[in-house]
């Protein structure tokens, strides 16, 4: 659960933190749209571009006084997305020049026997494995290396070579979406609920004139983002209940999984609920009202930093559009 960054704030006091979150917003906003503008080539520009913006965004992270580590573990839940996306990248673009001599692959029943034997293996050892990221990856290389070298007993079989254009952009793509997950997370690990609730509905201002309910979608957001964490602490402590009760969420077979899960969702279902109803309550008794003016009791002011980073996004973002240009 605590791999979970999103929604997250993490105290300091760096610039990052000072840092105006209307400011922190749109920068975040540019600095997305500019990811993506980016073209998936072989071309040294967007490589470079890319490259620049990962070294430019873990200088962020090493300036923002936030640990590495807890930026990092942001990516672990999508750790197997990344891995499926990275190999099918790999494997399966075949334009460019041959980096590999084609290596045959076997789908028998010797391999096939192997490959759950393995997998019944690593089911059974991740446990006493810190490094559990890493084993993921063995485990993963060990899947290929069964099919390649057990073709006894043989179904069928398949051919796979690497491409030097596959390669690039199998990490373009690793390297882009970890970009943006670092950098939504530095948002959160910088920005308090209510600064963020400000910025969305400061941002969405404009809309405002075609009767658009900029502040209940802003209170919306940034409750949304609020009880991520808490929701997730409330899973925990009924997880460790359960397993003080002697349930094992590990080990057990399908069957028991899906009745285990339906006993643990049952009971945080009924937790969030009570809270959003105590939510609500509290905020009538202090006098909240749909679409009424409120007041603050910080103003924010925009300084030279906020403009100094704003226009350096946008410098980014058209530097970016630039290169599209005449690439």
């Amino acid at each position: 659960m605590n791999n979970i960054t999103i929604g997250q704030f993490i105290p300091g006091n760096s610039w990052l933190h000072k840092l105006d979150p209307r400011i922190k917003l749109l920068s975040l906003v540019i600095l997305l749209v500019g990811t993506f503008l980016i073209p998936i080539s072989v071309d040294a520009i967007p490589l470079i571009t890319m490259g620049l913006i990962f070294v430019g965004i873990m200088i962020l992270t090493a300036s923002s006084g936030i640990p590495m580590r807890k930026v990092l573990n942001g990516l672990r839940p999508i750790v197997f997305l990344l891995t499926f996306t990275f190999f099918i990248q790999l494997f399966y673009v075949k334009t460019g020049s041959l980096l590999t001599a084609p290596f045959e692959m076997y789908i028998s029943l010797t391999s096939i026997v192997g490959i759950i034997l393995w997998l019944i293996f690593y089911n059974w050892s991740k446990k006493y494995v810190k490094t559990r990221i890493l084993y993921f990856f063995f485990t993963a290389f060990m899947i290929f290396f069964i099919q390649a070298s057990l073709p006894y007993i043989g179904i069928t079989s398949y051919t796979l070579s690497i491409y030097d254009e596959g390669l690039i952009r199998a990490g373009f793509i690793f390297i882009r979406i970890t970009n943006v997950i670092i950098m939504t997370s530095l948002l959160t690990f910088t920005t308090m609920t209510t600064d963020l609730n400000y910025g969305i509905e400061s941002l969405l201002k404009p809309l405002k004139v075609i009767k658009v309910p900029v502040d209940v979608i802003a209170m919306m957001l940034s409750l949304t983002l609020r009880y991520i964490p808490t929701l997730l602490g409330e899973t925990e402590k009924i997880m460790k209940a359960q397993a003080s009760r002697g349930v094992d969420f590990k080990e057990s077979k399908l069957k028991e999984k899906i009745v285990q899960i339906i006993s643990l969702l049952i009971p945080v279902f009924v937790i969030s609920f009570k809270r959003a109803e105590d939510l609500g309550n509290a905020m009538e008794v202090r006098g909240y009202v749909i679409g009424a003016k409120r007041t603050r009791i910080d103003e924010y002011t925009i300084g030279f930093i906020d403009i100094f980073s704003l226009i350096a996004s946008c410098v980014i973002l058209g530097l970016i559009i630039y290169s599209k240009v005449i690439s």
